[in-house]
């Protein structure tokens, strides 16, 4: 059985001279490889170090987006959970003719409420907080909470106030003062 250089040859898809070429060739490389001088790598080791390159590329770019999308997804799933919070907490009956004014999102808006509320948002009991727009109305414990998970959320949370201890000297104990005193 002849080689395979003998069957091209017979062929005619290559010539003698190529041929020639090609041996030369496989004998210097074995001669470097023998003598330990390091030869260029060949085009398959090429092939499968850049396959191995791409390859790590490939991965790096995904583990970056995957990533990406667990943060978009975990905003998401925050933000769904605050407006649950809010819609789930908010006192709705507090419809009134006392105006409460307060700013959201750089703008004045006013609130007409009650004015047990009034005096309950004024005094600390409640807070407003605020989410796409809406104003929602709320304990403050709820607001504590909210202010944990994200404050921007909170709008309005007044200190709360004790009950009002009057000094045994106070010449003007018998004058009370109204915390919700309009101008």
């Amino acid at each position: 059985m002849a080689s395979l250089q003998e069957q091209l040859l017979k062929a005619g898809l290559t010539t003698k001279q190529k041929a020639r070429q090609a041996n030369t060739d496989k004998r210097k490389k074995n001669k470097k490889k023998r003598s330990g001088v390091e030869i260029e790598a060949s085009l398959q080791e090429k092939v499968k170090q850049d396959l191995v390159k791409s390859q790590q590329e490939k991965t790096a770019k995904d583990s970056a987006l995957n990533a990406q999308q667990q943060q978009q997804r975990a905003e998401k799933e925050l933000a769904l959970r605050i407006q649950q919070i809010l819609q789930h907490h908010q006192i709705k009956s507090s419809q009134g003719e006392v105006e409460y004014n307060y700013t959201f999102n750089n703008k004045v808006k006013k609130l007409y409420l009650d004015s047990i509320t009034h005096r309950a948002l004024v005094n600390g009991r409640l807070a407003l907080c605020g989410q796409d727009d809406i104003t929602y109305i709320v304990t403050s414990e709820t607001a504590d909470k909210l202010a944990t998970l994200d404050e921007s959320v909170l709008l309005l949370q007044n200190e709360k106030i004790d009950t009002e201890e009057i000094e045994a000297d106070d010449p003007y104990a018998d004058y009370q003062i109204p915390d919700d005193m309009m101008w």
